[in-house]
């Protein structure tokens, strides 16, 4: 290895600490490139080995007051992604996650148009290991993907998918199962 390797990837873990210090537990030799919005008002646990990659597009973590956003070990998560708890979202370890990629617990807003301005109860996000997300893709509210899953990109989410499935489409079918 060359000395430019160990000094991007030093610093890359530096970017790490200094984008994540207000994380409630931060893992170890945990990686990111370019510049993320971290918001961290509730609980956000980050496990040992995560890479994140902030270059082309702006990676958003957001963690309300009482929610808890949970990455688990060596999940990597590409430019431009949106992950949003406003209750609970975890990612299970050796994830994949795409460019892209929304994942928001909340609606943030009744479909009646009478109650636009309420917001609805969040609902809990859960994502199995071993999962590949591909670029794109949009997880609903109250969705789990099972273990070893892969969700093809462009998909929507709105149901849950079955451990060890393909699913694409909008909204998105499990097409076989691995």
């Amino acid at each position: 290895m060359d000395l430019l390797y160990f000094w991007a990837n030093g610093m890359a873990v530096l970017r790490a600490r200094w984008y994540l210090r207000r994380a409630s537990l931060l893992g170890s030799n945990v990686r990111i490139w370019g510049k993320p919005l971290v918001k961290n008002r509730g609980t956000l646990v980050v496990g040992e080995r995560v890479r994140v990659v902030s270059t082309v597009a702006t990676v958003e973590l957001a963690v309300e007051s009482g929610a808890r956003l949970e990455i688990g070990s060596r999940v990597f998560i590409n430019y431009g992604c949106s992950i949003g708890a406003c209750q609970l979202i975890k990612i299970g370890p050796n994830c994949r996650i795409g460019t892209h990629v929304i994942m928001i617990d909340n609606q943030f807003h009744c479909l009646e148009p009478e109650r636009r301005d309420e917001r609805p109860p969040s609902v809990p996000i859960v994502v199995e290991e071993n999962v590949w997300i591909g670029a794109r893709v949009i997880v609903l509210p109250g969705v789990t993907i099972g273990a070893g899953s892969v969700i093809g990109a462009g998909s929507v989410v709105t149901r849950d998918i079955p451990p060890r499935s393909v699913a694409v489409g909008q909204p998105a079918k499990v097409v076989r199962s691995l």
